[in-house]
C-alpha cells in the first residue's frame, strides 16, 4: 500500500468522521438507531469497499488498512466501528467464494454484508452451529435460530453458517440475501452499548436459497471461517478496542488539563498523583498499539506465530480496553458519569469485546491449547 493510497482513504475517513459520523454519535446512542446516515456518507467515500479485489472495481487494500478504518470510527462512534467491522470480516469470504454480482456490489459500496454466525442453542460457540441446511426440489431449505447478527434486517446480505448440507463435517457457509421469505428479526436491540449496531436474533423458517450460495464447499465452513473471518474478525476488534482506548485517553488529558484546583493554582495536570494514573492508561493503551502491529506484521511477513498473535489480539485488547475505560472513569470522577462529557459512551462500548463471541475466556482456552499441542477444537 502506497502513501499516496493511505493519505487518500484516511482523509476521506477523517472527513466524514468530522462532518458526519462525530456529530451524530450521541443521537445515535440514544435514540439506538441504525447509524444509515454514516453508512451511506462512508460509501460515497469508496471506504465500504476498501478492502475488495481491484478486479472487482474495490480499494484493494488488507488488512491492515482496515484496522487503521475501525480504530479511527470506533473513538467516533462505536456502532457506525462494529457494523463496519463486521462488514469487513464477511466480505473476504465473499471475494474468496461470492459471486460476481455480490462481489461488484460490495466493490462498487452498493452493498453492505455481515456475519450471521452466533446461535441460541450453542450461543459463543460459532463453531458449533445447531442450524439445518436440506435438499429439495433444486433448493436449499435453511432454518435456524441465530442469536445475534449484527445489522440484522439492515444488511444486504448475512454470511450464513449452518450443519452441512450432505456430507460430514461442522459446518457449511452460506451468502443469504437478507430479504428472503422466511427470515424474521426478533426485536430490537436495546443494549449497554453499541446501541445502534441493530445486534438482534434472526430467525430462519423454511429460507429457501440456491445450491450457488454456498460459500465454498459442503462441510468445509469451519476451515474457512478459520482462516479468512477469524483473523479479519479479531484483529479488527482488537483495533475497535484501541480506537475506544485512544478516545478515553484523549478525554481523560482534556480533564486533567482543563480542570483547575483553584485554591492550589494548579491544574489536575499538575498533581503528580493525576499524572501518574494518566500515565498507567497512556502505557496500557500503547502496550496494545505495539502488539496490535506486531500481530499485522506477523501476519504480512507469514511469521510462525502469527496464527498465535491473532488469537492473542483481541483478549489483550479487549481486556485493556475494559480496565481503561474504568481507569478514565475513575481519574475524572463525576465529570466522567455525565453523559454529555463523552466518557459514559465510550466506557459502555469498551465492554463489549470481553464478550464477543469468541469470548476473553474462549480465546484464553484456544491459546492455552496452542501454545500445549492440543488441537484448537
Amino acid at each position: 500500500m502506497s502513501t499516496r493510497a493511505a493519505q487518500d482513504y484516511l482523509a476521506a475517513l477523517d472527513s466524514v468522521i468530522e462532518s458526519t459520523i462525530a456529530p451524530r454519535a450521541t443521537d445515535v446512542d440514544r435514540s439506538g438507531a441504525f447509524p444509515r446516515s454514516n453508512l451511506e456518507a462512508l460509501a460515497k467515500e469508496r471506504l465500504l469497499g476498501l478492502v475488495s479485489a481491484k478486479d472487482a472495481g474495490g480499494g484493494g487494500h488488507g488488512l491492515a488498512a482496515a484496522t487503521e478504518v475501525i480504530e479511527r470510527l470506533a473513538g467516533a462512534c462505536g456502532s457506525t466501528a462494529m457494523v463496519l467491522l463486521m462488514h469487513y470480516s464477511a466480505t473476504p469470504v465473499i471475494e474468496a467464494y461470492g459471486n460476481a454480482e455480490v462481489r461488484g456490489a460490495i466493490a462498487r459500496d452498493e452493498h453492505l454484508t455481515t456475519l450471521a454466525f452466533s446461535e441460541a442453542g450453542s450461543r459463543s460457540h460459532f463453531w458449533a452451529p445447531l442450524s439445518t441446511a436440506a435438499d429439495g426440489g433444486g433448493q436449499v431449505r435453511l432454518d435456524a435460530q441465530k442469536s445475534w447478527v449484527t445489522s440484522a434486517g439492515e444488511a444486504d446480505s448475512y454470511v450464513w453458517s449452518s450443519r452441512p448440507l450432505s456430507v460430514e463435517g461442522p459446518m457449511t457457509l452460506w451468502l443469504v440475501p437478507s430479504r428472503s421469505a422466511g427470515l424474521t428479526v426478533r426485536g430490537a436491540f436495546d443494549g449497554l452499548g453499541l446501541r445502534g449496531n441493530a445486534s438482534s436474533p434472526v430467525t430462519a423458517e423454511g429460507v429457501q436459497v440456491g445450491h450457488d450460495t454456498m460459500l465454498g464447499a459442503d462441510g468445509a465452513g469451519l476451515d474457512i471461517a478459520l482462516q479468512l473471518v477469524l483473523p479479519h474478525f479479531l484483529v479488527l476488534n482488537a483495533a475497535f478496542s484501541l480506537g475506544l482506548m485512544e478516545a478515553l485517553v484523549a478525554k481523560a488529558a482534556e480533564h486533567l488539563t482543563r480542570t483547575r484546583l483553584e485554591h492550589l493554582g494548579q491544574t489536575l495536570a499538575q498533581q503528580q498523583p493525576h499524572r501518574a494514573r494518566f500515565a498507567r492508561l497512556r502505557i496500557r493503551t500503547d502496550e496494545v498499539r505495539a502488539f496490535l502491529r506486531d500481530t499485522l506484521a506477523a501476519l504480512d511477513t507469514g511469521r510462525e506465530d502469527a496464527t498465535l498473535r491473532v488469537l492473542e489480539i483481541k483478549a489483550v485488547a479487549g481486556e485493556a480496553a475494559s480496565d481503561v475505560a474504568d481507569g478514565v472513569m475513575r481519574l475524572c470522577g463525576g465529570s466522567a458519569f455525565r453523559k454529555e462529557f463523552g466518557v459514559e459512551r465510550l466506557f459502555r462500548d469498551a465492554l463489549a469485546a470481553r464478550v464477543m463471541a469468541p469470548t476473553t475466556e474462549a480465546l484464553h482456552d484456544f491459546v492455552g491449547r496452542a501454545t500445549l499441542g492440543l488441537p484448537l477444537l
